[in-house]
C-alpha cells in the first residue's frame, strides 16, 4: 500500500469516489438535493492548488482510497492565522478496516506539519459512526456540535 499525491489521470476514479461519498451522505442530510447530480468538491482544481494536497491510497496498482488536506484562513480572533481541513475521505469497501484511512490521515497531517499548520479539523455526520471511529482512532476528538433547525419540516 502506498499513499501518493493524486494526479490528473486519477480524476475519473476520484470522481467515482466523490459520488459514493454523496450516496452515503444523502440519507444523513435531508437538505442535500436528491433529484439531480451534485458535486461536493472541485477535485481537478484541488489537485493543482498550492493550498490543497489530494492524496490517494494505491494497492497493487489500484486506487483504493482518497482524501484531501486544505490550508484555510482563520478569523483574526484565533491564535493561528490558518488551519488544516481534511475532506474527501473515502476507502473502498474491500479495503476498509485495514488502516487505509489512518495512512491517508497520517500523510495529510505530515503535509500540514511541513506547512506549519498546528490545528487540523474535519466535519463528519453524527449518523456516520464508522467514520467517527476511524477519525478518533487517528487522534481526532469531538470539539463542536453543529445544530440545525429546518423550519417547516419534520427532520
Amino acid at each position: 500500500m502506498i499513499i501518493r499525491p493524486a494526479r490528473a489521470e486519477d480524476l475519473p476514479t476520484l470522481l467515482e469516489f466523490e459520488q459514493k461519498i454523496i450516496d452515503v451522505e444523502r440519507p444523513m442530510d435531508v437538505t442535500i438535493k436528491t433529484n439531480e447530480a451534485i458535486s461536493y468538491y472541485d477535485i481537478a482544481a484541488y489537485i493543482e492548488a498550492d493550498d490543497t494536497e489530494v492524496v490517494v491510497a494505491v494497492d497493487r496498482g489500484e486506487i483504493v482510497g482518497s482524501g484531501y488536506g486544505q490550508i484555510r484562513p482563520r478569523k483574526d480572533f484565533f491564535k493561528q492565522t490558518h488551519l488544516g481541513y481534511i475532506g474527501f475521505m473515502y476507502v473502498k469497501p474491500t479495503h476498509r478496516g485495514q488502516g487505509v484511512s489512518q495512512l491517508l490521515l497520517g500523510v495529510l497531517c505530515d503535509w500540514f506539519e511541513i506547512h506549519d499548520i498546528e490545528e487540523v479539523r474535519l466535519t463528519v455526520y453524527e449518523k456516520n459512526p464508522r467514520a467517527i471511529r476511524a477519525y478518533e482512532k487517528s487522534g481526532f476528538k469531538k470539539h463542536l456540535i453543529e445544530m440545525r433547525l429546518n423550519l417547516g419540516e419534520d427532520s
